[in-house]
């Protein structure tokens, strides 16, 4: 299947003001965008070919662990008394905070008009629908005999038995699958208009009709677009409240205990501004290197960049009043189990991980409040992996610190993860990443007609301004050739 190469267009310098660099037309933002998912089998790049190879590999490692924890059961992990959530709980909550920035940035930011997230929504939305089908799997495999899963799901049934809605177990399925099931609606009615798009410029006839079947009609009429709207619309109000509730219900799951340090009130929002923070870093982590490969630098630009930072630095700053919350409430308490946490947390055995999430999540995010490290696209880069890792300790130090040492000094035991924590951790890296490559090699990871849009109103922004600072020209703005409709207009 031969492609058209895309038009030529010239090089513009980013100077970090512009969501859309100038010199894009519709054919370019088309040609573009939509090759990468209609380029021959035969023609993949190498580095995609790497890339899923060592993404396969790690979801290999997933399907040994999970086969031989059937086998052996829950026993090969190092969970103990009284620690019986481990990295298996740890990795749940950190999954599913990667998967809120694509419901914030596709709903939230759709509700309030922001027109910068037309360059990142998709492939949030994706990162989303991943992160969370790696977050479903950890509670079902704690479960202990996971083929059961079904019993927490209220349905008429012959076992006499009933869901127990004072359990937080429980609450996570109605979460997670209210969470998954409306993203992933969002995300495939966005699809629509660029499978019509896909459909009407792939020249392998089987090509076509698999888009074809995918665009449902498409046509682009305004009856279609009205329809979509109105869907767009429905579903952000839908997901709106679902990044709040979400991640509120997880932290429930610990607030309801009376372990010290679980039970205050900070711990909803808290963990929204958590979740939300990881999210961001884990876009950055990702949309970096794929701009970067992709040449799509024109969409993606130091502006998209620069405005993550200052969402990841805001999110940041809320979760560091968090911390602080956290010491002065237990010394203000004057409960002893309390204060003893926070001593735990500051001289126990695991310190390491207090002190490496304060370095992570405190420390390394201070340099963003500068417009420079902002701009500057390695340092995000480093900065956003040390935020993924602070808020995995985060989670260490909330689940193993607080239970390692309960309240009768002769039940408490170290815990340390075994090879099988440590390589279904690894595994779900795997599935993650496949599926990823997967999207980015047969579906276009950027939104072709909002960013056919935006292109449209930075043109007429542009023409505005030009015309009240200089006059009518006569030429276009983005293209700088000259538009014979302000010639006809003279």
């Amino acid at each position: 299947m031969a492609q058209a190469q895309p038009l030529p267009t010239t090089p513009q310098a980013d100077t970090g003001d512009l969501y859309l660099l100038p010199g894009e037309t519709y054919t370019t933002i088309s040609q573009k965008i939509g090759d990468v998912p209609l380029t021959p089998p035969l023609k993949t790049p190498r580095g995609w070919l790497l890339g899923f190879a060592v993404a396969f590999a790690m979801l290999m490692v997933f399907f040994v662990s999970v086969t031989w924890l059937f086998i052996r059961g829950v026993g090969i992990w190092g969970i103990n008394i009284p620690v019986g959530w481990g990295m298996d709980i740890i990795n749940f909550v950190w999954w599913i905070g990667i998967g809120h920035a694509g419901t914030l940035i596709s709903a939230i930011l759709l509700l309030l008009n922001q027109g910068w997230r037309n360059s990142i929504n998709r492939f949030a939305e994706a990162m989303t629908l991943f992160a969370v089908a790696c977050a479903g799997m950890y509670p079902i495999l704690h479960l202990g005999r996971p083929w059961l899963f079904y019993w927490l799901i209220p349905y008429p049934n012959t076992h006499g038995m009933w869901p127990n809605f004072r359990s937080a177990l429980d609450w996570d399925v109605f979460a997670i699958s209210t969470y998954a099931s409306v993203s992933l609606v969002f995300w495939l009615v966005g699809l629509i208009p660029d499978f019509a798009t896909l459909r009407d410029r792939a020249t392998n006839i089987w090509v076509k009709r698999a888009y074809g079947i995918a665009a449902l009609g498409w046509r682009g009429s305004a009856r279609h677009w009205h329809r979509y709207e109105m869907a767009s619309l429905l579903l952000a109000g839908l997901s709106t409240p679902l990044v709040v509730s979400v991640h509120s219900i997880i932290s429930l799951d610990f607030a309801i205990s009376q372990v010290p340090g679980w039970q205050v009130t900070v711990f909803p929002p808290y963990f929204v501004a958590g979740a939300v923070f990881a999210g961001f870093a884990m876009v950055l982590l990702l949309m970096i290197p794929i701009r970067q490969f992709y040449g799509y630098q024109n969409y993606i630009t130091l502006r998209h960049l620069d405005v993550m930072a200052k969402v990841m630095l805001a999110t940041g700053m809320i979760v560091v009043y968090g911390y602080f919350m956290e010491v002065w409430a237990s010394l203000y308490s004057g409960n002893t189990y309390e204060e003893y946490l926070l001593y735990n947390r500051i001289n126990g055995p695991s310190a390491w991980a207090y002190y490496g999430l304060l370095f992570c999540n405190a420390l390394a995010i201070q340099p963003l409040w500068f417009k420079r490290v902002r701009h500057n696209v390695p340092a995000l880069l480093i900065i956003s992996l040390l935020v993924s890792v602070g808020m995995w300790l985060e989670r260490y130090v909330i689940i193993v610190i607080s239970l390692q040492r309960e309240f009768l000094p002769s039940s408490w035991d170290l815990y340390v993860p075994t090879i099988w924590d440590w390589s279904l951790y690894l595994g779900t890296f795997g599935l993650f990443f496949t599926l990823t490559f997967l999207f980015i090699r047969v579906l276009p990871m950027i939104n072709i007609f909002e960013m056919r849009l935006f292109q449209y109103q930075e043109n007429e922004r542009r023409r505005r301004r030009e015309h009240a600072t200089h006059g009518d020209t006569g030429r276009d703005i983005v293209t700088g050739k000259a538009d014979p409709s302000a010639a006809s207009a003279d």
